[in-house]
């Protein structure tokens, strides 16, 4: 029980900074994570249709298979920056040998 206030707690802080910022995805994520706090059950019903064991199961794989998206898009969005500033680099340095 204890957990569920802390979660949901959490969560809320969560929701409320999303509201602010306008992040509707993870606005969406952490209003799922709230209502799968107090209705675990839940959790069993959508592993049972997707032919998982049990519900804490089906989180632990969605939660690997989120991490590993975000992961994934860090890594896309970094090199992204790389290759910016590599631009920036170079044209930086040919002004600066065409002034001299």
């Amino acid at each position: 029980m204890l957990i569920q206030i802390l979660i949901t707690i959490f969560a809320l802080f969560a929701i409320i900074s999303l509201i602010r910022t306008k992040k509707f995805l993870w606005l969406f994520f952490w209003l799922i994570a709230g209502i799968i706090v107090w209705i675990p059950n839940a959790t069993n019903t959508a592993a049972q249709f997707l032919g998982v064991g049990r519900g804490a199961d089906l989180v632990f794989y969605a939660s690997i298979l989120i991490l590993f998206y975000i992961l994934f898009r860090i890594y896309l969005r970094l090199e992204k920056m790389e290759r910016d500033i590599t631009k920036v680099v170079r044209k930086n340095s040919l002004d600066k040998t065409g002034e001299e």
